[in-house]
């Protein structure tokens, strides 16, 4: 069993009331005198949109001492500053990174990929659709944060190409022409909402076909030890993770 979008809009907002009642408790503990201090956070474009804005709330009104400043970098950038000792920690989707041998991830949540069709497509009210009866159909590419490496791998998994007609780098674009029926394409729960600007709708259907899921971490250097600041960020990221459609929710 699985939330619906729906249930999951729920559980989102249940879990803000009762992060909101947890902070009252804690913090007289957690907001000390000496919880000063500054944090610079990494992350990549997607994280910076869909997922951290919440958290970063959350840790504001935890450790109101703490300033942080955020950087947005793509993952090339991210894997060379840890590296190189210039990035401490840094927030990023888990698949595209090239050497995870020397970063410590630790996974937040996990969003499921599902095929975006245009309310009124033929295969809307299907349980579930595989690949291979989407191959023909105009397919609309997402260019960031190595989202057209990724889907080129899950479709050459099974022998398989899209029919790309369109590559674009705007989330906002991808809804506005999937809910007008120009093409379809497969993206992960955390990035959908069943509307487009100009109020069209889409809806998600999922894959029968295992496409992997996408990962948000946070990650650093193995061999570094992170800083009061880095620290107390990522205790708050691991109690307050999660969105609609995180594959970690209880059922």
């Amino acid at each position: 069993m699985t939330l619906t979008y729906e249930g999951g809009i729920f559980l989102q907002h249940a879990r803000g009331v009762l992060a909101a009642a947890e902070d009252a408790v804690q913090a007289p503990r957690l907001v000390r005198r000496d919880m000063t201090g500054d944090l610079t956070l990494a992350c990549t474009h997607t994280v910076a949109g869909y997922f951290l804005p919440p958290l970063l709330g959350r840790f504001r009104r935890l450790f109101p001492g703490i300033t942080v400043t955020l950087v947005e970098f793509d993952h090339p950038e991210i894997e060379r500053g840890l590296a190189l000792g210039e990035i401490e920690l840094a927030m990023c989707l888990a698949s595209p990174l090239k050497r995870p041998d020397r970063i410590e991830m630790d996974v937040l949540a996990r969003s499921k990929r599902r095929l975006w069709l245009p309310a009124n497509h033929m295969l809307a009210e299907r349980k579930s659709v595989g690949l291979a009866e989407i191959r023909h159909e105009p397919y609309i590419v997402l260019t960031v944060d190595n989202a057209e490496e990724t889907a080129a791998k899950f479709w050459a998994r099974f022998g398989m190409e899209p029919n790309i007609i369109f590559r674009t780098t705007s989330m906002e674009s991808i809804r506005n022409l999937v809910a007008t029926g120009f093409g379809v394409t497969i993206l992960s729960d955390m990035v959908y909402r069943p509307w487009s600007l100009e109020g069209a709708r889409l809806i998600a259907v999922p894959l029968s076909d295992p496409v992997p899921s996408m990962d948000v971490s946070l990650v650093w250097r193995r061999d570094a030890e992170l800083g009061h600041a880095a620290t107390a960020f990522a205790n708050v990221c691991r109690q307050g993770a999660g969105f609609p459609g995180d594959s970690r929710d209880p059922v």
